[in-house]
């Protein structure tokens, strides 16, 4: 595991005063040097220690952006976007010290265009925020990654999620975008159009640039009409196995769920002790359908019978919205339940993903891998579309334990990879994965990447460090 915060006190140099003095005298109390606000806007969900930025700001809008990135060019300072900390990849990390540009008090809802199925957000606007402001419009926005993400932050991370099976991504659910380049420029990625063919594809350059393109100020998405119907359902199997052939199945049949989740018996005990559930302790398959009643009904119908084939036992129904709550709420908070398994651990979490009709060999061969291990682990994943997660609970003050980690990480990546998959379906790069996305990309193709870096932030200053080694 490399040790970002001691690069960032070798690469160190103090902010400029003329920096500090400008920044100060523009935003006042909204640009802070305080060391509890560096170190929170330093650290993020990964297994990285914290990294702090040399000082914050807060901003309130896309004009407040620029102004910053303005600055921060003139002195060639580095600028790291933050929204609300949910990375889990180190993608927020200040690796070469500067500003870190705070969000999340950009939250406006901008322009809800109901008609059109789009709404226009400011970029700290969050996923839940957005829902329940939509909710007397009758539409609602699908992509759901756990965390309550900031928008701005799903853009640049191309976030996906449970409801991705049948919803997509955040790369084909994301319109436009405004950006606000490494120049201090304010760009505007695309119309409101469904379609376009005018010129270079900008949105989905920075879609899945975490910052190291821009900074995203705001983002226009699709909306999605809430669905007449909804149901749920949970069924546990004798083994992994008998799970993903039936989710293997249930996909290439063409059955339209709307999630489907695989988790693990050892996830499931840690659940059931988190959330006060009474699952059974076995690999289980969470579902939801959504569509007009008989439609749901007819694809719950569906699911049951492919899951008895496969040994799938005790399939139960959850249609009231609290019962849907309840077991969405319990698989959402997972990966926190897996971290009470361990008080005062820290988890590292892959986020693999291969062509379906690889699935099962990738999952079963990623669980030999963990059962190596000497600390908890658990599997938990959207495999609807092919993605899983192995998380390993460690402490993150033992050495060994840390290598052994990343040993164990690096066998499932690899494994994905041997199997034409990705190093990451939703996480990102961030710092983690730059070596797998060496070996994914290739050379020829991490150069290409490399020169839109440079000619479009020819200073370095934006998130230098993540998604790959200038």
């Amino acid at each position: 595991m490399n040790h970002p915060r001691a690069l960032a006190e070798a690469l160190k140099r103090p902010l400029p005063g003329a920096l500090v003095d400008a920044l100060r005298a523009r935003f006042g109390e909204r640009f802070s040097t305080a060391h509890a606000v560096r170190e929170h806007h330093g650290r993020d969900e990964s297994p990285f220690p914290p990294t702090p930025p040399d000082a914050v700001v807060f901003a309130h809008s896309t004009a407040e952006v620029a102004a910053v990135v303005a600055q921060c060019r003139a002195h060639k300072v580095p600028v790291i976007p933050y929204g609300v900390g949910s990375s889990l990849e180190g993608h927020l990390l200040a690796v070469h010290g500067g500003v870190s540009i705070d969000v999340s008090q950009m939250n406006r809802v901008l322009a809800v265009n109901a008609e059109d199925l789009t709404v226009t957000v400011q970029a700290g606007v969050t996923r839940k925020q957005l829902n329940e402001e939509l909710k007397s419009t009758g539409l609602f926005f699908p992509i759901d990654p756990g965390a309550d993400a900031s928008l701005g932050g799903m853009a640049a991370t191309r976030a996906s999620g449970t409801n991705a099976v049948r919803y997509g991504t955040m790369k084909e659910n994301v319109l436009g975008l405004t950006v606000v380049t490494a120049e201090g420029k304010v760009v505007r990625t695309a119309r409101r159009a469904k379609k376009s063919s005018a010129g270079y594809d900008l949105t989905r350059l920075y879609v899945g640039s975490e910052g190291t393109l821009g900074v995203i100020t705001e983002v226009t998405v699709r909306l999605y009409p809430v669905p007449e119907a909804m149901s749920a359902a949970v069924v546990s199997f004798p083994s992994l196995a008998q799970a993903i052939d039936a989710v293997i199945q249930i996909i290439q049949l063409g059955v339209p769920v709307a999630r489907c989740e695989y988790v693990c018996e050892n996830a499931i005990r840690a659940i059931n002790a988190y959330s006060h559930t009474t699952l059974r302790e076995a690999p289980t398959l969470f579902f939801e359908f959504h569509g007009s009643e008989a439609s749901v009904t007819e694809q719950a119908e569906i699911a049951q019978q492919i899951t008895r084939e496969h040994g799938g036992q005790d399939f139960e129904w959850a249609t009231r919205p609290e019962d849907r709550t309840r077991l969405w709420t319990a698989r959402h908070n997972a990966y926190f339940a897996c971290l009470q398994v361990r008080p005062g651990s820290r988890a590292i979490s892959t986020d693999t993903c291969v062509p379906i009709s690889r699935l099962s060999d990738s999952i079963t061969g990623a669980r030999r891998i963990l059962d190596t291990a000497k600390f908890p682990t658990m599997m938990v994943g959207h495999v609807g579309d092919g993605n899983f997660h192995a998380v390993l609970v460690i402490d993150p003050n033992d050495p060994q334990e840390m290598d052994e980690a990343e040993r164990l990480n690096d066998a499932i990546v690899h494994l994905a990879l041997s199997m034409d998959g990705t190093c990451t379906g939703e996480h990102g790069v961030g710092l983690h994965k730059i070596g797998f996305l060496e070996e994914e990309a290739g050379d020829d193709a991490l150069d290409l990447m490399r020169r839109i870096k440079r000619a479009l932030d020819p200073d370095d200053i934006m998130n230098p460090g993540k998604i790959f080694r200038l």
